[in-house]
């Protein structure tokens, strides 16, 4: 029946290294136990894991209370409060994965929890799948389980029901826990997001029981509120790690060998907590001891992944013969595209792939099935129950050394320093040769950078900040920082109404991060600065997603010198018509947007300050603005045209506008425009009609020659024209 299934399908084994050689272990036969703690916080931490690791090794034995995987439901016998909701925090590969799936395969097997009825493992990287998809709860479990259910089981009281939510930090659609929309019926088809949060604010079946496991950067999505017990993986304590060892190795000398080579590394031994790591090590040490293979023993993490690499390029290379194809083989190309995927995704964030990651980085589907074959002790692949492929490095201490190989040999070998955004500093001048502490000092700033922004976001989401403005202009703070910084501001605590990241060496990417930030309902953002940034067409089309958005509540958007052209206008003009209430000011400046771009802008742009300087636009934008109806530009208050080429017949165009169409702007600003003093006699004849209420002109850097300064001068004095400032 439904136990059988689960005991066929995935908790009864485990993959420990390739899995092509060695096959799937079973799990009774490899298991050690893991050192789970009761009690803690599901706040956010900025903190590096491996200096989490550090400082849970520093505390004693008596500060913790132990709990076992299988008592994960089972109150205190002090406590007669019902566990229903269980978070369970753990750094990277520390073994959350395992415990989850041990406690399944105990209840199939009979071991423990027989009082529970059924148990659904639904991990979110399988849940990332059907993102997009509106589907019901009775549908995931026949898709992922082939199982018919009844919908009265799952809602009755009678049975214990336990779903496991493994990996809440792979998780790629957004938990709106404020504002979700209301389900309550397994046969009701919505978002998995809204499913999941209904799942988990009891909304939906009220009596089942949770668990979700998440790395301690992510646990902080789930309110406290909603949880019951908080619990830590602590991975392998020293006993468990000596256990382990005697187990992978069956030479009792040899296995002492290992444990007294990690105990003379202190970094080492702290790393060992993690279960993924033993393996590397018993895999890197057996082999120079058994062997007798000559060069240092590694007492350093990076020499420890050094060697691991250095034999999965050996075994790769014997993998495929000289009749294989050649683009199939392991070499240096192959640990550079890798490193390059490490690289890319570590900026973002990302521990998962998918293949549209892998064709982004020039890596072919079939090449990436080969990395996985020959190196799945580096690189993976897996299926998951719909199917889908998903590729991911065996830990991600192996996915941050492959990126930092990348970037070293990227500046060695080719003269690209990566760790810089710009295309100027990437490409080094053959002209100036940049020293190698450059190279380092760069990678400390963007370290530092990371740092801050995760520090600042958490400052964000505390309810103790009262911060309304925040300035970051000209700090690297780059994509993956803007992905940190981001997460605090759709904290429903975050009070931030001002933002500006002008110059921060930011790409499309950071715009993907920022929407959804503007979509969240509890955002307070009103102000937001992103000029002289590389963020391009397709940035303003991942920041519309957000600007479409109801919840969006900003006033002032700045992308001045974006790299946007007439495509970005295209973008953005169907946005603010969407959401036309909030957004009142508007700068494009120094984009080549072009006529054609003013053209899908004015169409729907209610904003009273436009800012249009520098957009390569000519006379034919100002007559377009001409065809426009007055109600769509009676708010334009301030409108700038400055560096354009608009010539005196473009300013003849908006002259009989601001007698109409435009009677309500307050200020023109039209320097360095071509203009002469024939332009400067209709608009003069204009502005003394008492139908505009135009302020403030601005018309330096243009030949207008004395007789046009004259005509436009005397309207200061002129009792039916409003204008107060000329320039």
């Amino acid at each position: 029946s439904f136990r059988i299934q689960q005991k066929e399908s995935r908790c009864q084994c485990i993959f420990e290294g390739n899995e092509e050689h060695s096959g799937p272990s079973l799990l009774n036969n490899i298991y050690t136990e893991l050192y789970i703690t009761d009690g803690g916080s599901s706040e956010h931490t900025s903190e590096h894991e491996i200096r989490q690791i550090e400082t849970a090794s520093k505390h004693p034995a008596t500060w913790d209370a132990p709990i076992k995987a299988n008592d994960i439901f089972k109150a205190s016998p002090e406590s007669a409060k019902q566990i229903r909701t269980v978070l369970t925090k753990g750094i990277a590969g520390i073994g959350k994965t395992v415990s989850v799936q041990k406690f399944t395969l105990d209840w199939v097997e009979e071991r423990a929890n027989q009082d529970v009825c059924m148990i659904f493992p639904l991990p979110f990287r399988e849940m990332n799948g059907i993102k997009e998809k509106k589907i019901s709860l009775i549908h995931i479990l026949e898709c992922f389980f082939n199982l018919k259910t009844n919908p009265e089981v799952l809602h009755s009281n009678k049975y214990k029901v336990v779903f496991i939510l493994d990996g809440l930090d792979e998780c790629r659609f957004p938990l709106d826990f404020q504002n979700h929309r209301s389900c309550s019926s397994v046969t009701e088809s919505v978002s998995v997001g809204v499913l999941l949060t209904n799942l988990i604010c009891k909304n939906l079946l009220p009596s089942a029981l949770v668990w979700i496991t998440s790395r301690p950067a992510a646990a902080g999505q789930i309110p406290p509120d909603l949880i019951d017990r908080v619990t830590e993986v602590r991975g392998f304590n020293d006993s468990h790690k000596e256990e382990y060892f005697k187990k992978k190795i069956s030479d009792p000398d040899l296995s002492s060998r290992i444990i007294s080579q990690l105990k003379s590394s202190k970094v080492l031994h702290i790393m060992c907590h993690i279960p993924v790591f033993c393996w590397i090590s018993a895999t890197v040490l057996e082999r120079i001891f058994r062997d007798s293979e000559s060069g240092e023993i590694p007492k350093t993490l990076t020499q420890m992944y050094t060697h691991f690499l250095m034999f999965q390029i050996k075994h790769g290379s014997h993998k495929y013969d000289d009749n294989s194809k050649a683009r199939l083989k392991w070499d240096n190309q192959t640990t550079l595209l890798l490193g390059k995927l490490a690289f890319q995704q570590l900026e973002m964030g990302n521990l998962l792939f998918y293949e549209e990651d892998l064709r982004e980085c020039g890596i072919e589907l079939d090449v990436a099935l080969v990395y996985s074959g020959v190196c799945t002790q580096i690189f993976r692949e897996e299926s998951g129950l719909l199917q889908e492929r998903v590729f991911s490095f065996i830990h991600a201490s192996i996915q941050e050394f492959l990126a930092a190989l990348y970037a070293f040999l990227m500046f060695v070998n080719y003269k690209r320093n990566v760790l810089s955004q710009t295309t100027n500093a990437k490409i080094i001048s053959t002209f100036k040769k940049t020293p190698m502490h450059a190279f380092l000092k760069c990678a400390v700033d963007n370290a530092l950078a990371n740092k801050g922004c995760s520090g600042l976001a958490s400052v964000l989401s505390s309810s103790l900040s009262c911060l309304r403005e925040l300035d970051l202009t000209s700090n690297n703070l780059q994509d993956a920082g803007v992905k940190q910084l981001a997460a605090g501001l759709g904290n429903p605590q975050c009070k931030l109404e001002t933002l500006r990241l002008m110059a921060c060496e930011l790409t499309r990417k950071s715009c993907a991060a920022l929407a959804q930030a503007l979509q969240s309902t509890s955002t307070s953002l009103k102000h937001l600065d992103l000029s002289l940034n590389d963020l391009q067409d397709s940035g303003v089309e991942l920041l519309c997603s957000g600007l479409k958005s109801p919840s969006c509540k900003l006033e002032t958007l700045s992308l001045s010198d974006c790299k946007i052209t007439a495509n970005g206008c295209s973008a953005l003009s169907p946005a603010l018509k969407s959401n036309p209430s909030h957004m009142r000011e508007l700068d494009l400046s120094i984009n080549n947007l072009t006529d054609s771009g003013v053209k899908h802008l004015i169409l729907h742009c209610f904003c009273a300050f436009l800012r249009l300087n520098n957009c390569n636009l000519t006379h034919e934008s100002c007559r377009m603005m001409g065809y426009v109806s007055k109600a769509e530009h009676s708010g334009l208050r301030e409108l700038n045209l400055s560096a354009n080429a608009i010539l005196d017949s473009g300013l003849k165009q908006l002259s009989v506008a601001l007698r109409h169409l435009l009677s309500g702007l307050q200020s023109l600003s039209v320097t360095y425009c071509g203009l002469t003093a024939d332009g400067c006699a209709v608009l003069a004849s204009a502005l003394s009609s008492n139908q505009t209420q135009l302020k403030a002109l601005d018309l330096r850097g243009n030949k207008l020659t004395d007789s046009g300064v004259k005509l436009l001068s005397h309207l200061l004095e002129d009792p039916q024209s409003k204008l107060e400032e000329f320039e």
